[in-house]
């Protein structure tokens, strides 16, 4: 059965954006002209998933009034002239159906998780975390090839990597493949956050897996770790001990991770999709030519 349900984490406080996440979710945060989110929304409906199950917290309704359709205001765009803006609205009529759910305490990724099941019950599903763009403009097929290999491998769990620079392996779940780390690999281990000279690769978590309900016990069983949370790397590293196939699935060329995080990489990612819009992008390139010289 093709999995067409997804998980979006977007529960966390964004703290490291401050004083721009005190009133608003980073996951709205624009880059170019759409909120972080919205990519993540569009580029899972590519991917097949009809059904989105959004693991909130405090101060996130603005997230659930987005993918609402806003009726007063289509009729407002259309009562004063301003049809040709009704395409930007388009998301809002993708056929998908949007659930939301609360983290009602800070306990870690792994935590948000576990507060999908009594939704989520014995369906397999994706989750892909809501302040991650995988592609420019989220052009990407990483959760379909992720699909594919689940369903081929029979594996319990897949996870989409991309190669960091050594020295960044320090921020990040990192991947030890069990016989080389091709397109497709089996993981032997991983491991969250190593130092460099403990990490088995230079391969990184990038956002988005696919899993069996299976990991729901193994998060219930993952007791909490640093500050408290419990660790969604925890319970697949149980899973991989415990005999569980899990593989990882490399991002392709083209398909980088732009990671909303902090102001250095939100400030990136931001520059380069405002570059690439194709209506504003050309005369910003001429202003920034010439704010550089």
């Amino acid at each position: 059965m093709p999995i067409d349900l997804a998980v979006v984490p977007v529960a966390g406080q964004g703290t490291r954006l401050l004083p721009s996440t005190k009133s608003q979710p980073k996951e709205m945060l624009p880059v170019g002209r759409k909120p972080v989110v919205q990519y993540v929304v569009e580029e899972l409906a590519r991917s097949g998933v009809r059904r989105l199950l959004f693991v909130t917290g405090a101060g996130k309704t603005s997230i659930e009034n987005h993918f609402d359709i806003n009726a007063e205001l289509i009729a407002f765009l259309r009562e004063t002239g301003k049809e040709e803006l009704l395409e930007e609205l388009d998301f809002e009529r993708m056929g998908l159906e949007y659930f939301y759910t609360r983290q009602r305490k800070q306990l870690g990724l792994g935590h948000a998780v576990l507060c999908a099941r009594p939704i989520v019950g014995n369906q397999s599903f994706v989750v892909a975390l809501g302040d991650s763009i995988i592609g420019m403009n989220a052009q990407s097929a990483i959760v379909a090839r992720m699909a594919e290999q689940f369903e081929k491998a029979r594996a319990e769990a897949v996870i989409a990597f991309e190669e960091v620079p050594r020295d960044d392996v320090v921020q990040y779940g990192i991947a030890k493949p069990r016989a080389g780390a091709r397109d497709v690999f089996e993981l032997a281990d991983i491991i969250e956050k190593p130092s460099v000279a403990e990490a088995p690769s230079n391969l990184a978590v990038a956002a988005r897996y696919v899993f069996r309900p299976g990991i729901f016990d193994l998060l219930a069983e993952t007791r909490p770790g640093k500050g408290g949370e419990i660790q969604l790397t925890d319970a697949i590293r149980t899973l991989i001990h415990k005999g569980g196939k899990v593989l990882g699935v490399r991002l392709a060329a083209g398909e980088r991770r732009f990671d909303i995080g902090n102001f250095e990489s939100y400030f990136r990612a931001f520059c380069e999709f405002a570059l690439a819009d194709p209506r504003y992008g050309p005369d910003l390139r001429e202003y920034m030519r010439q704010l550089l010289r």
